[in-house]
């Protein structure tokens, strides 16, 4: 992992119907007096959240003991089960530091048992930057001894990251470099903005990608192609990362850049419908069945398929399919 500078932009615009959301996560504290009035959607940027909201809004801000550096929200109305990481350190360009893993690994435990979560969305809350990786400057005031339990920690967070249960997207709207990409590789899917960057640039520091990246990058856009990445420690921008695979979905930034988050919360609207229990066993069969033989992984897939004969939601989804009307599901 490794810190650079890179390029874009970042804001929230939500749609003002579904604007509401509130902040929270396992552990994180309420920050005393603070609390933001109903806004309207034309006004600026406000200091030090990095959020434009829509109108009509009323938040509540969560914060950590070691101050915002993640952000986590629940959005509410029809965007009810779409979680929001925000990852908020503007003066170390969002680089991984201790506090930002044990933070991050508090959301995810909490997320993670959250039976109501349909979609996690990973962006960034600082404009041009998604994650620059390793807080270099922190690492070099580490004792050798403490560097490798920390990248123990990092890839411990980026393996939980992988394996929550439910759909997690990667907006990258500025550069994701070293462990910032690691962490975006750790997400099912990924968005970019055409003006991103992102690369394992580790190798420029004589050091290795160290938190999953020389296992997942191969596993996503092939051996040679990310050989290659890797080797060379080169950048590719959304554009080039989109003919490779890195990432699904490649678009153009737009004014307020945030073009790969409005992307990801497209997609993410699009999940919440499906049957809860159902999208949690068809990521499990994918996840645990692509690195079996195929007999092994069509009988993943049976085991996967027999859990959600019983769910009321099953019958559910049959009723409505009769009753011709949207299903109601409850995660049951």
């Amino acid at each position: 992992m490794a810190v650079l500078a890179g390029c874009g932009h970042f804001s929230r615009t939500f749609r003002p119907a579904l604007c509401l959301f509130r902040y929270g996560a396992s552990k994180l504290q309420l920050h005393a007096g603070i609390g933001y009035p109903a806004i309207c959607a034309n006004e600026p940027l406000l200091r030090g959240t990095r959020a434009l909201w829509g109108s009509g809004v009323v938040g509540r801000h969560f914060s950590s003991d070691g101050g915002d550096d993640l952000s986590v929200r629940y959005l509410e109305g029809e965007d009810s089960g779409i979680v929001v990481l925000g990852i908020n350190r503007p003066k170390a360009k969002n680089a991984i530091s201790k506090n930002l893993v044990k933070l991050m690994a508090e959301a995810v435990d909490a997320v993670k048992v959250n039976k109501s979560v349909r979609t996690v969305i990973l962006c960034s809350l600082v404009p041009g930057i998604f994650c620059a990786g390793a807080d270099l400057k922190e690492r070099a005031k580490m004792h050798p001894s403490e560097v490798g339990p920390f990248v123990s920690k990092a890839r411990a967070l980026m393996n939980e990251l992988g394996n929550l249960p439910m759909p997690t997207i990667a907006a990258i709207d500025g550069a994701a470099l070293g462990g910032g990409l690691e962490m975006a590789l750790a997400c099912d899917i990924r968005t970019a903005a055409f003006t991103a960057k992102m690369g394992l640039v580790e190798t420029k520091l004589a050091i290795i990608p160290g938190a999953g990246g020389t296992q997942r990058l191969p596993r996503t856009i092939g051996v040679a192609s990310a050989k290659e990445l890797i080797f060379s420690g080169r950048t590719v921008d959304g554009t080039e990362a989109k003919s490779l695979g890195l990432v699904s979905h490649a678009v153009e930034q737009n004014e307020a850049g945030d073009a790969a988050f409005r992307k990801a919360l497209a997609l993410a609207r699009e999940f919440i419908p499906q049957g809860p229990i159902a999208m949690r066993m068809a990521k499990l069969a994918i996840n645990r069945g692509i690195e079996v033989d195929l007999a092994t992984g069509l009988a993943i897939e049976e085991a996967c398929y027999a859990q959600v004969i019983p769910t009321k939601d099953r019958i559910e989804g049959l009723t409505a399919f009769k009753e011709k009307r949207p299903p109601r599901y409850k995660g049951e």
